[in-house]
């Protein structure tokens, strides 16, 4: 397994800081963020795309601190009934497009979320009941998940890409396992998981179980962690919608690698991903409210150094 980091963990960081504190961190690889819900701060996509210069002396730079490119990530919403799913789609199509020309295998991204019928924003149904819900799932999978979805696969595939690595996410259509494999069903394999632990913790799944039930459709695997605050969880349940900087008020926080679950947890986890056949990138992403971006980066490597198997 390497040990990798979605460069929006150092987002504060220039472009050439940022992989000199990879380096020295010793990191094996990145996976570099490049537009939608990110700033991109790492990458610029269209220079990229338009020039082989650019990219050329890009690569380089990153090769030249030990470095390699793990994946594209162009997470966002395509699915937006607004016009944001527009933009977000094509930013999506040219990330595609740039990892097929530079060679890189993955593209790390969210399944998005329509709307219902007349819907202006995302509708995220994850209930069976009023009798309405079920026929906005229907709808929602059946004239706009599943369509744009063939599409996008088999536009990727013309680019010469494999692996669309979807994070199962909340407000996303794709958020448990359940959800990943239908949509694998319906469109082929290229669709696989970036499987992100934190979010099922908070979401009450075992990561563990999950990580055995998807086996090949794991493609990679983002290393975060979530801490359930037992007061607040008490007494609310893990349903959160008070914001990140309000930690201390929240039912629980994605957290530094070992602060939710402790070195025997990702101990285990590791051992799941390699009983599944996974031995590839555990790419961190630090998104801790209560820790610096820094700091976090050196103990989630120090974790994932004591406990990644086969680390080479």
């Amino acid at each position: 397994m390497k040990i990798g980091m979605i460069t929006d963990s150092l987002g504060g960081l220039s472009f050439d800081e940022m992989l000199a504190v990879s380096a020295e961190l010793g990191l094996q690889t990145l996976e570099f963020a490049c537009g939608n819900w990110s700033s991109a701060p790492h990458i610029d996509l269209d220079a990229m795309l338009e020039s082989e210069s650019v990219r050329r002396e890009f690569v380089a730079k990153v090769h030249g601190h030990g470095l390699t490119i793990a994946a594209l990530n162009c997470s966002g919403n395509p699915l937006h009934p607004g016009p944001q799913g527009a933009e977000h789609h094509r930013v999506t199509e040219k990330t595609i497009r740039l990892a097929g020309i530079m060679g890189i295998e993955r593209v790390v991204m969210m399944s998005g979320l329509p709307g219902g019928p007349g819907d202006a924003n995302p509708n995220w149904m994850i209930t069976d009941w009023p009798p309405e819900c079920l026929a906005i799932q229907a709808y929602q999978w059946d004239r706009k998940i599943i369509p744009y979805w063939r599409d996008l696969v088999a536009f990727a595939n013309n680019a010469g890409i494999h692996k669309l690595c979807l994070e199962l996410h909340g407000h996303q259509a794709v958020y448990n396992v359940h959800t990943l494999m239908r949509l694998r069903e319906a469109v082929g394999e290229t669709v696989g998981a970036n499987y992100d632990p934190s979010h099922p913790m908070w979401m009450n799944a075992d990561p563990l179980a999950a990580v055995r039930a998807l086996g090949s459709a794991i493609y990679y695997v983002h290393a975060k962690d979530t801490r359930v605050e037992p007061v607040p969880a008490g007494i609310d349940g893990t349903l959160e919608a008070r914001a990140p900087e309000r930690f201390a008020e929240r039912s629980w926080n994605y957290i530094t690698l070992g602060y939710g679950h402790g070195e025997t947890w990702w101990r285990r986890f590791c051992t799941a991903l390699k009983l599944a056949g996974y031995d590839d990138v555990l790419s961190i992403e630090h998104e801790d409210m209560m820790m610096s971006p820094l700091e976090g980066m050196r103990k989630s490597v120090d974790l994932l150094r004591r406990v990644a198997i086969n680390l080479a």
